[in-house]
């Protein structure tokens, strides 16, 4: 994690429900619900795959896939891959990996792949001499088995204009960037209100199967 002396905001819960109150940023954020027993039955019903992850947290520490499979659940913790057959043994078993921390269940969304792994983007705006710019936008491909992302987890970097080429195609590529800098400069608006003195963000963007853009997490000490 980057030092800087801007606000940092380390909760997610707290920095998502500010996006979702706005119209127009809503659709892109995922359902999550705070972590227990219930709704995570609720949300593997509605979803098939979850991410449970911590509310303050970073570099993809503590974040757990959670998948409802055919005579059971799986859940993933970095690349090992735990199955259950019932739901109270998937319940203990989260119980047995998560941190010692408060979590969220956040809805899981079918990510366009790479050479068969999950690809997102980070887009990293920054106050430069008074003023927001894009300093970094880049894309990101897990690690072999890895559902995550992150660097830390073995995920690698990928030029931006690459990555949207090699999943939607040639023609997507001015599009998808504009829509995401459009988000990134609303968002942005958005949480600068609800929270004065923000100087670096960092979003986490992902792209459905569908071509929707989702926004994951914005981080205010991006690496």
């Amino acid at each position: 994690m980057t030092w800087h002396p801007g606000r940092k905001v380390s909760s997610k819960v707290l920095k998502q429900n500010a996006l979702a109150a706005h119209p127009q940023i809503a659709p892109h954020i995922p359902y999550t619900l705070a972590f227990n027993a219930s709704n995570l039955k609720l949300m593997l019903v509605k979803y098939r795959m979850v991410f449970v992850k911590p509310i303050k947290g970073s570099l993809g520490k503590g974040v757990i896939q959670v998948t409802k499979i055919e005579g059971g659940y799986c859940y993933k913790v970095d690349s090992k891959k735990y199955t259950v057959k019932s739901y109270d043994s998937l319940v203990k078993g989260l119980a047995s990996k998560k941190l010692k921390r408060a979590y969220i269940i956040q809805q899981g969304i079918d990510l366009l792949r790479i050479d068969g792994s999950p690809v997102d983007y980070r887009v990293k705006y920054c106050i430069d001499n008074g003023v927001w710019n894009y300093r970094v936008i880049l894309a990101r491909v897990a690690g072999p088995g890895y559902a995550i992302t992150n660097l830390s987890k073995g995920g690698r970097k990928l030029d931006c204009n690459l990555a949207i080429k090699q999943t939607l195609g040639s023609d997507a590529i001015s599009q998808t960037i504009s829509e995401m800098k459009h988000l990134t400069r609303l968002c942005t608006s958005v949480l600068e209100q609800r929270f004065p003195g923000l100087t670096h963000l960092g979003y986490d963007y992902g792209i459905d199967k569908n071509g929707k853009i989702w926004i994951f997490e914005v981080n205010t000490s991006p690496n």
